[in-house]
């Protein structure tokens, strides 16, 4: 394992997760709801802001297979990766020029950055067993991801400190402060990008014969996947209950900031409960790998999962920055935790010889899935006139999955993904 690849792939999370801190979950919001929705009723503002980010994310999630196989089939994989990063970076800048009553284009810009975003993560992902080996790839995944918490948590401190103090700057108001922070997101990701794309190096192999569309050949091994799901029952349900829950996971990160600013917190406050959240997460994803070890996996996300019950409960009752704060501080608690102990639950329960095709099964089945929390939110919204009705419909996402959850054998489901391994060994054989 190279140290300069590793390095130069770590930091390219370092730089791209400031899309997904400033922009996907805390400047933005406030903008859209402040300036590009000003003159919209606030409900209605609140609702744009979740339709937005579910026709992003059904975009997304329809181009993830067809971006799977061009990866898996092309020899232009740093190509596609800097397309798309750089779709991103023009979409952050433009930003900028979003002005009072401007929410559709707003919207536009930030579909348009999330599918750069996500489309080059996928790439990004696709280097990881290039840059690293087989003893050391889990350790590289960890650090890419510290990494990513890392990077998108300086830049929005920094960003943070120019809103609240822009005289400092020398700049006229807190609103040229917003719009220069979408600026520097674009900047943050493209210098901490330059390292991979100079000293990361794509394989040279060859590639497989193909005689489809690469969309065909996506569709076609997602379907083929989700089709002898039924032969992994545990892990079936496990999939049911993550489909539910990470959606009112996802939903809860994306519409945090707007609804706090709908119901009354002022933009700053916002602002640092989400670099709270993004700095608590960090020590407590690694306490949670700490209580799988003593009362198992499951149990530990289950209690994650419980604490999301009461976020979203006292979230409807809240009224306060305080208020605010302190959810915020119980989200980091159980943020990365739920995300981490899902994959490695995941993990358990898939063949080992197939991990690459259910891993990507189940990050493209879960962005699906990832729709539907923030078009509840902004329909409950819109229908009732109340943003805090809409939190509350994220019940159902959490309850459904904590039932679904108890039926979950997880040591039941790796002896099933074991038998699966050793069955497909004797056929090769």
């Amino acid at each position: 394992m190279k140290k300069k690849p590793v390095l130069s792939w770590m930091l390219y999370d370092f730089g791209n997760s400031a899309f997904a801190t400033t922009i996907m979950a805390a400047v933005l919001p406030v903008f859209y709801y402040d300036v590009a929705a000003k003159g919209v009723d606030q409900s209605l503002a609140t609702s744009y802001w979740g339709y937005s980010q579910s026709i992003a994310v059904l975009i997304v999630a329809i181009l993830a297979p067809i971006l799977g196989a061009i990866s898996d089939y092309s020899a232009a994989k740093k190509k596609f990766l800097m397309f798309f990063a750089f779709m991103g970076m023009i979409a952050s800048v433009l930003l900028a020029f979003v002005g009072e009553g401007d929410y559709l284009l707003a919207s536009l810009l930030l579909i348009i950055g999330t599918i750069g975003f996500s489309g080059g993560n996928v790439f990004y992902d696709s280097f990881l067993p290039e840059v690293s080996d087989e003893k050391n790839i889990d350790k590289v995944s960890a650090k890419g991801f510290a990494f990513g918490y890392i990077g998108g948590g300086v830049l929005l401190a920094l960003n943070l400190m120019m809103i609240l103090n822009y005289q400092w700057f020398g700049l006229p108001n807190s609103l040229v402060a917003s719009q220069l922070s979408f600026v520097s997101v674009s900047i943050w990701w493209f210098v901490f990008s330059i390292p991979l794309f100079k000293n990361v190096k794509e394989e040279k192999k060859l590639n497989p014969q193909r005689t489809e569309s690469y969309a065909k050949i996506g569709f076609k091994r997602v379907g083929r996947t989700f089709r002898e799901l039924n032969q992994f029952k545990q892990l079936f349900v496990f999939l049911l209950a993550f489909w539910l829950y990470n959606d009112g996971i996802s939903t809860i990160i994306k519409m945090a900031t707007i609804y706090g600013r709908d119901i009354g917190i002022d933009s700053n406050s916002l602002i640092i409960a989400l670099l709270i959240t993004q700095f608590v997460g960090i020590p407590f994803a690694f306490l949670f790998g700490f209580l799988a070890d003593k009362i198992t996996a499951k149990r530990a996300l289950t209690l994650a999962l419980y604490i999301y019950l009461a976020i979203v409960a006292l979230g409807y009752f809240m009224t306060t920055a305080l208020h605010f704060y302190l959810l915020a501080i119980c989200v980091g608690m159980v943020q990365g935790g739920a995300q981490s102990l899902s994959r490695s639950i995941f993990g358990r329960m898939v063949p080992a010889d197939r991990q690459a095709e259910f891993y990507g099964f189940y990050g493209i089945s879960s962005k699906f899935a990832a729709i539907f929390g923030p078009f509840a939110f902004a329909l409950v919204g819109q229908l009732t006139g109340s943003s805090r009705l809409g939190i509350l419909s994220l019940l159902v996402f959490f309850i459904g999955g904590i039932v679904l959850l108890k039926f979950v054998d997880v040591e039941k489901g790796a002896k099933e993904a074991q038998e699966d391994t050793k069955a497909t060994t004797v056929v090769r054989t």
